[in-house]
């Protein structure tokens, strides 16, 4: 045991400080010191320590006459006699005043600790008995307490709670509070939602008059009073107690409140019509908590009812949705597959539940997306190749407290559309280059025609910027298609660490212009990728020159790599506009651009993020985006390491 308060008492000042700075404080204790005998007497009395370490021969007071002191006031402190050899005499005195240990000086650390371990185990023993003592005197009378009330209630609580069916739920609380309470009968009553009126349910007794599936209205003071309240009534057994304003006589009566959380939602109640037997204080409690069991079971039954009701609705509507849903735990293991999604991934196992979903589909790109999804807070989106040649766009979403929800729709005809429409824009942009080179070079020429106005000068540098934008579009436009027809995309070993400088080294300048941070971070060897050095330098570039036009003036753009396993990781990140959680599953997509007050003015074709997916997945690799409005983006994409063989 650490932590006790330990008083050294000696003249010598390097005396104290060797026993306070090595033996004490190292090990814990808690060090009180004194410089003479008077002092030390002080101390003892005004501070209590639990051991007092004291010399003898001090100023004002001796060690043997603080001793006498404390004897004198009935103190029993545990006290260690430092001495020199000789004194063996005076220790006997020491002894016979009750010091419990003493040591000759010099002495080493070791030695002082084993005196101050023996002195201290008669208090530490005494303390662990008074406490272990108080603990057991308090634990007897909470579990004496306990047990009268667990024996009468756990029995009928129990049966109570277990009960999910509401009818049968309410004539067993009725019966229980009839039987603890030794009444001649019950009626248990509920507020109705739509009027706030109550009607009883159920009814126990040798005249019962109601049956418990009857809905009666009652008017009955005594009742609505206590689902005003919220408290419990016990009234007595006297003659003028008898006329009680109900619409049947009594002459005694409980009623408890079924409350829950601060609703009242009924009212349990017993009583004797024509017995003089009086209800007790221990029945009033004992219906009262058996009313708390009753109202907790009486929600869980409707919420159950709710529940279920609920949920064969939801079955039906996934059941019959067209659409494929996979509903799996925070742990990647299948609550619900719909039919639709049985059948798209061939699954012909009847028994699904509680296995992962990696066991039960056999689609690389669905359970990469579920891992993808692993620690993230933000839907996840992509594209599911089927082996019947379909096509399922997904979308995985993370659901607090239930794990993940993945819809997915066929998109088989949009990818269609899609290859036609880019073989259709191909072709369109190869037949305007020729033109746009024509207008080029005409209004380039028009000042050699002779001088120009200012209002033409000005038309005719717009005229310019508009064909710079109609031919950056077109150079894209073919670039894409390229990418996607896999032409021009020879692949050799590159360095990744190496494409990054230059690239960053190109942009730097713009950066600087806005007043921004550029900041590279590599590793000291990058593991080197198959791929085609002209593209990735374009994705690189693409998303550096994104993060630049995106981001304020001042801000910090970060572009890393690092080595993971058999892969390599790159990532831009940002302190830029950010990007709308509803913007962001289709930011990738071909011509989509964020629409905002913040973009406006922000030239682009929206091409840039297309083309960087495009590379990277033709390089067997994946790009993703996290980003949150007002914080910055970071755009990340992963390339298989070099692993000796080319494509």
């Amino acid at each position: 045991m650490a932590g006790e308060r330990v008083l050294v008492v000696d003249d010598r000042r390097d005396n104290i400080e060797f026993v306070v700075d090595y033996v004490l404080k190292p090990n814990g204790y808690e060090a009180l010191t004194a410089k003479d005998g008077a002092e030390g007497l002080r101390k003892a009395l005004t501070e209590n320590p639990d051991l007092i370490i004291m010399d003898n021969n001090m100023p004002k007071m001796t060690g043997l006459q603080v001793m006498e002191a404390l004897k004198e006031k009935g103190l029993n402190i545990p006290v260690i006699l430092m001495t020199f050899h000789g004194s063996e005499s005076l220790a006997v005195q020491f002894f016979r005043l009750g010091v419990k240990d003493y040591i000759i000086k010099p002495f080493t650390v070791e030695e002082m600790l084993e005196a101050i371990d023996r002195a201290l185990t008669e208090v530490r023993l005494r303390k662990e008995r008074d406490k272990a003592l108080a603990d057991l005197v308090q634990a007897n009378r909470q579990l004496e307490r306990r047990v009268k009330e667990l024996n009468i209630l756990y029995g009928i609580g129990k049966s109570v709670a277990s009960l999910l069916d509401l009818e049968k739920l309410l004539g067993r609380v009725v019966q229980a509070a009839v039987y603890i309470t030794g009444a001649e009968e019950g009626f248990l009553m509920l507020v109705d939602e739509e009027t706030g009126e109550l009607y009883v349910r159920a009814a126990q007794g040798p005249k019962e008059k109601y049956p418990r599936s009857l809905k009666l209205r009652v008017e009955d003071s005594i009742a609505d009073g206590v689902v005003r309240t919220g408290e419990a009534v016990m009234i007595g057994g006297s003659a003028k107690e008898n006329d009680l304003r109900t619409v049947y006589l009594v002459k005694a009566l409980l009623s408890a409140p079924l409350k829950t959380k601060d609703k009242v939602i009924g009212v349990l109640s017993v009583d004797n019509k024509t017995s003089s037997k009086t209800f007790t204080d221990n029945d009033l409690y004992l219906l009262s908590a058996l009313a708390d069991y009753a109202a907790i079971a009486i929600e869980n039954a409707r919420l159950f009812t709710a529940v279920k009701s609920e949920q064969s609705k939801l079955g039906t509507i996934i059941g019959s949705t067209e659409d494929a849903v996979i509903v799996t735990d925070s742990e990647m293991r299948v609550l619900l597959l719909n039919k639709a999604a049985r059948k798209a991934f061939g699954i012909k196992s009847a028994e699904v539940t509680n296995k992962p979903i990696a066991q039960i589909v056999k689609n690389d790109s669905l359970i990469e997306l579920f891992v993808r999804s692993i620690d993230g807070s933000q839907a996840k989106q992509g594209e599911i190749p089927l082996e019947d040649g379909r096509t399922l766009n997904a979308n995985l979403t993370p659901i607090p407290g239930v794990g993940y929800v993945a819809v997915m729709q066929d998109i088989t005809h949009l990818k269609e559309l899609d290859r036609m429409k880019s073989e259709f824009v191909s072709t369109v942009s190869h037949d305007l280059r020729s033109p746009l080179t024509t207008i080029k070079g005409f209004v380039q020429l028009l000042p050699k025609a002779g001088p120009l106005t200012p209002q033409q000068q000005e038309f005719r540098t717009k005229i310019l910027n508009s064909v710079e934008n109609i031919t950056e579009l077109i150079e894209d436009l073919l670039d894409i298609g390229k990418i996607e027809a896999g032409v021009g995309l020879e692949m050799d070993v590159c360095q990744l660490d190496a494409i990054i400088n230059k690239v960053v080294e190109n942009l730097r300048s713009q950066a600087e212009a806005k007043g921004q941070r550029l900041h590279v971070e590599l590793p000291p060897q990058l593991p080197p990728v198959l791929g085609n050095d002209l593209r990735l330098g374009q994705v690189v570039a693409n998303l550096v020159s994104n993060a630049i036009k995106y981001t304020p003036d001042g801000g910090l753009i970060n572009v890393r790599a690092r080595n993971s396993n058999d892969q390599v990781i790159v990532s831009v990140q940002d302190t830029g506009l950010g990007i709308p959680p509803a913007d962001q599953p289709y930011i990738f997509d071909k011509f989509y651009r964020v629409k905002s007050p913040e973009t406006e003015g922000i030239s682009g074709t929206g091409l840039g993020l297309a083309i960087v997916k495009s590379v990277i997945e033709r390089h067997n690799g994946r790009v993703w985006v996290e980003s949150e409005p007002g914080v910055g983006s970071t755009f990340t994409f992963i390339l298989p390491k070099y692993n000796g063989r080319k494509m």
